[in-house]
């Protein structure tokens, strides 16, 4: 859920301003759609989605001001008698002076855009998408390696900020440090959003707080990326049994979305970032179809098969 005021943050992006600034903003959207109001103008309300965004392009645009210039004002009365929670007018388009005045009368805002009907709403369903995803704020750090989103966790001093600060000086990306915003789109897909609190500082143990930005340059950070693998750093163990082979496949669920994760056990000697660059190569490789361990193993299962066919 939204109010209808917080779409004026997004007023540069949708080509928007507002007409009547003491319309009620507090009202609610609560879907993605949008509504375009031709049959309600008609004067047909069965199923009329008045809680949605109304969208009046050039045709709605044209009937509203024939409605006004002919003096009818039945269809538009019962029109704003619904709760409306915003309307936005295309193409630059102005309402006709009976058709604001009802809507000031409402206090049902009502903004103008300069975009075509299809781009606005193009633009508008991405942004509403985003703003009424589900999200949540997970402890980690976020990189870009190879193109994977490596959403890096472990307990706190384990090396997760220094792993990411050995990436980024090996060219790949910081997206977040510490504080990690994590949105579902679409169901299916999460995305992690630098903190705008934190945004792209990193806390290196004995050093302090570096801004990595400032030091590699715009090019070394990124606001937002896909998360495709989560790795958890942990103290090795010695009594417990690693995944050798790579034949395991584990998923960690996050929002309602599997997420493929390896646990990488840390001690002295281990080099994390390289490991996390194989682990984005060989992720890129699997998503091609390419499983070097099933190869591996199809392989030496056809060879010990050979060898008892030969005695």
């Amino acid at each position: 859920m939204i109010k209808i005021g917080e779409i004026l943050k997004e007023a540069d992006r949708l080509k928007l301003r507002l007409l009547n600034s003491d319309a009620d903003l507090n009202r609610e959207l609560h879907e993605i759609d949008v509504n375009r109001p031709g049959l309600a103008l008609n004067g047909f309300f069965e199923h009329f989605a008045h809680d949605r965004l109304q969208v009046f392009g050039k045709g709605e645009h044209a009937f509203v001001k024939s409605l006004d210039e002919a003096g009818g004002s039945v269809s538009l009365e019962r029109y704003f008698n619904y709760p409306i929670t915003g309307i936005v007018f295309t193409h630059d388009n102005v309402p006709p002076e009976n058709f604001l005045a009802k809507a000031i009368e409402n206090k049902t805002a009502v903004f103008v855009s300069s975009h075509r009907t299809s781009k606005f709403i193009n633009v508008f369903t991405d942004f509403l998408d985003a703003a009424l995803a589900p999200q949540t704020l997970l402890h980690g750090t976020l990189v870009e390696v190879f193109g994977v989103g490596i959403l890096i966790q472990g307990k706190s001093g384990v090396g997760k900020s220094e792993t990411a600060l050995e990436l980024v000086e090996r060219g790949h990306r910081l997206v977040a440090d510490d504080a990690v915003r994590i949105v579902c789109r679409d169901g299916s897909r999460l995305y992690g959003f630098v903190s705008q609190t934190i945004e792209h500082h990193l806390e290196i143990r004995g050093l302090g707080i570096i801004n990595i930005s400032d030091l590699f340059g715009a090019g070394a950070v990124r606001a937002d990326k896909r998360i495709d693998l989560i790795v958890n750093l942990e103290d090795w163990d010695e009594k417990k049994e690693y995944d050798r082979l790579g034949l395991e496949e584990d998923t960690e669920e996050i929002l309602g979305v599997d997420i493929a994760v390896m646990t990488i056990p840390v001690r002295p000697g281990r080099n994390v970032p390289i490991l996390l660059e194989a682990a984005a190569k060989n992720f890129n490789l699997k998503s091609r179809g390419h499983h070097a361990a099933k190869k591996f193993q199809e392989r030496l299962a056809r060879m010990i098969q050979e060898k008892a066919e030969n005695e």
